[in-house]
């Protein structure tokens, strides 16, 4: 019986992926990582084993906030590799699907692999100040930057908003991690009219702020009318911080 049932028993004999791809997805203009948020809605690295399958099913995974990737769980191989987030996309289709562009990179993935995208973001976004808050502390200000991050028309669509994002949580701040209340929103119209101009935003829109004597963290935000694998991804500004007394 034992000999039977050892017969019929499969076992998988590969060994544990342990290779590394790790890189970076910077603005080709300013050489700035460009910043995203942590997730689903931000950068994502699109793999297609080329030495496994001509017609390989896409593994994927995503950027930290400041643009930067790193896996260290990928099998060896040959593997195309495509960023896809809020900037000019690499690869490029038609109306009837035939590939115009394509600035994906192919690699061998073996031991540790760096690799470095130069992009064209929809959107640059700047902090201007430093956050300044109100004397009753029940507020602090910020200024603020939104400009065009490339000259393509073809994405140059409208802005649908800009966004201050604030929490007293941790410095993973953005669209997946804020406190609505204290969280301030430019909409479609207002949003257009500020583009390319310096602007000031203000945590809270109402209410005071919550929590005092603690760090806030914040950035700003901004997405434009154009769908990069399925979703509108936000551009974003770096992290900062304020103490509130």
């Amino acid at each position: 019986m034992s000999v039977i049932m050892s017969s019929c028993k499969d076992w998988d004999n590969y060994e544990e992926p342990s290779q590394t791809l790790k890189g970076e997805v910077i603005d080709k203009n300013t050489g700035e990582p460009v910043y995203t948020e942590v997730g689903g809605g931000g950068i994502r690295i699109k793999l297609l084993e080329k030495s496994w399958s001509e017609n390989p099913t896409p593994y994927e995974f995503f950027a930290m906030q400041d643009g930067s990737f790193r896996n260290t769980k990928i099998f060896k191989g040959e593997y195309n590799i495509e960023p896809q987030g809020p900037f000019v996309p690499l690869v490029r289709k038609d109306s009837v699907g035939n590939v115009i562009k394509d600035e994906s990179k192919t690699k061998q993935i073996s031991g540790v692999t760096d690799v470095t995208f130069e992009v064209e973001p929809f959107l640059n976004i700047e902090l201007v100040s430093d956050a300044e808050v109100a004397d009753d502390t029940s507020s602090f200000s910020i200024e603020a930057r939104v400009t065009r991050g490339t000259s393509n028309p073809d994405f140059q669509q409208e802005l649908t908003d800009i966004y201050l994002f604030v929490n007293h949580s941790s410095k993973y701040v953005g669209n997946n991690n804020f406190n609505s209340a204290l969280s301030p929103r430019l909409r479609a119209t207002q949003a257009n009219a500020a583009l390319d101009s310096v602007i000031t935003l203000t945590a809270p829109n109402f209410g005071g702020l919550d929590v005092k004597e603690t760090y806030y963290y914040y950035r700003v935000a901004a997405k434009i009318n154009q769908s990069v694998a399925g979703q509108q991804r936000y551009n974003y500004s770096k992290v900062d911080s304020v103490l509130v007394p």
